[in-house]
C-alpha cells in the first residue's frame, strides 16, 4: 500500500506510533511531504531513521530548505583566511531566520553529531526529491509540500523549490484542468482552512499537515483508497 504524511516537525513518538496504525511493512511505501524537523526534539533522530528505510521516500519541505542554505556552509572549516567569505551577513541573516521558525533545536542537534554523520545528514537532505507523482486507475497524485498560488499561469516543472516549498495555494482555484489530477501537500495547518485538525480536501487538493508540532496530530493518507489515519 502507499501512504503519505506530512510535517512531521520532530514528532518522533507520533511517527512511530502511526508505523504501528498502518501496520507499516517492508512492501509498502510512504511519501513524507517535508518539514520532516524543527520545533520538535525528534527531527534529527527521525532523519537517521529514515535514512536507512528504503522504502520510505522523503519529499522536500521549507524547513529542509532553510536547513540546507544554513548546514552546507557551516560544514566548511572556519579559518581567518575564509571567515569574512564564510560567515557572511546573508548566512548569518538566514541562521537567524531559521532557528527563529524552529530550527534552533536541529542545529544544536546537527553541531553534536560526529562530523561524519553530519556529512551523512547533509547528503541525505540534499537527496530530497521536490515532489513525486503516483498514478492509481484514472487518477494521478502530485505529491508535494506547497504549491504555487497561481498554478495555471505555468506549466508544472517550471517552479523553482521556493515555490514547491514556501508558496500557499488559492484552494479556491483548482490546482490543474484535469479533473483527474489531484494536488497532495501540506505546509498549511489545516485547522487554519476548515478550522479542524483533519485533513481538508478542495477542489482536487488534499492538505494533510493536522497540526502534529502544535495541538493536532500526525496524519496519513493511504492513496490507493483514501482511508485516513490519525495519532
Amino acid at each position: 500500500m502507499t501512504y503519505v504524511m506530512s510535517d512531521l516537525h520532530g514528532s518522533y513518538e507520533k511517527f512511530i506510533k502511526m508505523l504501528s496504525e498502518i501496520s507499516f511493512s517492508k512492501d509498502d511505501t510512504l511519501y513524507i511531504l517535508g518539514d520532516i524537523i524543527d520545533r520538535g526534539e525528534g527531527g534529527v533522530k527521525l532523519l537517521q531513521e529514515l535514512s536507512m528505510m528504503p522504502n520510505v521516500f522523503p519529499i522536500l519541505g521549507n524547513h529542509e530548505l532553510m536547513a540546507l542554505e544554513v548546514l552546507e556552509p557551516l560544514l566548511q572549516e572556519i579559518t581567518e583566511e575564509n571567515y569574512d567569505t564564510t560567515l557572511t551577513p546573508d548566512l548569518l541573516l538566514k541562521m537567524l531566520h531559521w532557528q527563529q521558525d524552529g530550527g534552533d533545536v536541529t542545529l544544536k542537534q546537527f553541531k553534536a553529531l560526529p562530523i561524519e554523520e553530519r556529512f551523512a545528514l547533509l547528503d541525505y537532505l540534499k537527496d530530497f526529491s521536490p515532489y513525486e507523482t503516483v498514478d492509481f486507475d484514472t487518477k494521478s497524485y502530485l505529491l508535494v509540500h506547497s504549491f504555487p498560488e497561481a498554478p495555471l499561469e505555468k506549466p508544472f516543472g517550471a517552479h523553482t523549490a521556493m515555490e514547491l516549498t514556501c508558496a500557499r495555494p488559492d484552494y479556491d482555484v483548482p490546482p490543474f484542468r484535469d479533473p483527474d489530477v489531484f494536488v497532495v501537500c501540506g505546509h498549511t495547518p489545516t485547522k487554519l482552512l476548515c478550522g479542524k485538525w483533519e485533513i481538508f480536501r478542495k477542489n482536487n487538493y488534499i492538505n494533510i499537515d493536522c497540526g502534529a508540532s502544535f495541538s493536532g496530530y500526525l496524519s496519513c493518507l493511504r492513496l490507493e483508497d483514501q482511508a485516513e489515519f490519525y495519532v
